[in-house]
């Protein structure tokens, strides 16, 4: 895993547990380029890593700019980096994308939720630089809209806001069933936006190849519990009903790949040469996820699997 040693250059509010910071090289000079709906991976503990969507110019940009929803009940990422301050030292990733836009669409339908704005942000500059048909439809609770202004300056009259479920949920019919043949739709926001969307889309006769989602709250690891047989070691590891299949490994002295615990980024999807399983994740497609799984977050959907470790 490729990681650049950054600083913050930058820390502002963007809304009410919320901030937006910026990150740098310490003697400045450009950054990699990204494509759009890209994220980093930031250390906040050693070999801990939460993924941040970058939100800011995508072409050799002088500077990285992430946001955080501060989460008092998480696991500490977000208080690490609402804790920062300009000069602090960071350690990300190189920049990874598996929430890009589809370049096929005739017409892009964008759906953020709160804090889920951040990735939209960066498909709403590719779509504006490229000239390229797009509406957004912004869910939010009232008074707490990050980037609403910056979101508004970007879409013009192309943005549509929702505050309610109701609401949304109105809004959802009314764009998914006027949507122009051969539009897609991106969604990243809570789980539940994720679903209203897909039911809409169903309802609207959209194909599945069709929808995109990413959400950023992890989904629950708990479940029956289970045994998995590292192909490579020959070991066989049981997996509690009330830990990941990722955290069992680990805990066996295994090491897997991680990064974002959630589902949403990939990095520890593992071929799997045994077994049925229960997907949990957003990264892999429908049809993408024969032979494989997310370990932070999926699990089997019968006694034992056997997979590569």
């Amino acid at each position: 895993m490729r990681t650049l040693d950054l600083r913050v250059a930058a820390v502002a509010p963007v809304s009410p547990g919320v901030r937006s910071l910026a990150l740098q090289r310490p003697g400045g000079g450009p950054l990699p380029s990204f494509p759009p709906g890209a994220h980093v991976g930031v250390e906040w503990a050693p070999g801990r890593w939460n993924p941040y969507s970058l939100t800011g110019p995508q072409d050799e940009p002088a500077r990285w700019h992430v946001s955080v929803a501060l989460r008092p009940g998480g696991h500490g990422g977000s208080a690490w980096m609402h804790a920062r301050s300009p000069g602090d030292p960071v350690r990300v990733t190189a920049p990874r994308s598996t929430f890009a836009p589809d370049d096929t669409a005739r017409h892009h339908l964008l759906v953020a939720g709160g804090i889920g704005v951040t990735p939209v942000l960066s498909h709403v500059r590719r779509h504006l630089a490229w000239s390229a048909p797009f509406t957004v439809l912004f869910v939010h609770r009232p008074g707490r809209a990050p980037h609403a202004a910056e979101l508004a300056a970007l879409c013009g009259d192309r943005l549509v806001t929702a505050t309610g479920r109701a609401a949304a949920r109105a809004q959802l019919a009314r764009l998914l069933g006027t949507a122009p043949f051969g539009s897609h739709v991106h969604t990243c926001g809570p789980p539940g936006l994720v679903a209203a969307v897909a039911d809409a889309a169903r309802a609207a006769h959209w194909v599945a190849g069709r929808v995109h989602a990413e959400s950023f709250d992890a989904p629950p690891v708990t479940g029956r519990p289970f045994r998995v047989v590292l192909r490579r070691s020959g070991r066989t590891v049981p997996v509690g009903a009330g830990e990941s299949l990722l955290d069992a490994v680990t805990r066996a002295g295994v090491r897997a790949p991680s990064l974002c615990r959630s589902g949403v980024c990939g990095e520890c999807v593992t071929t799997v040469h045994r077994g049925a399983v229960e997907h949990r994740d957003t990264v892999l497609a429908p049809d993408g996820r024969d032979g494989r799984m997310a370990l932070c977050v999926s699990r089997a959907a019968g006694d034992e699997l056997e997979i590569d470790l």
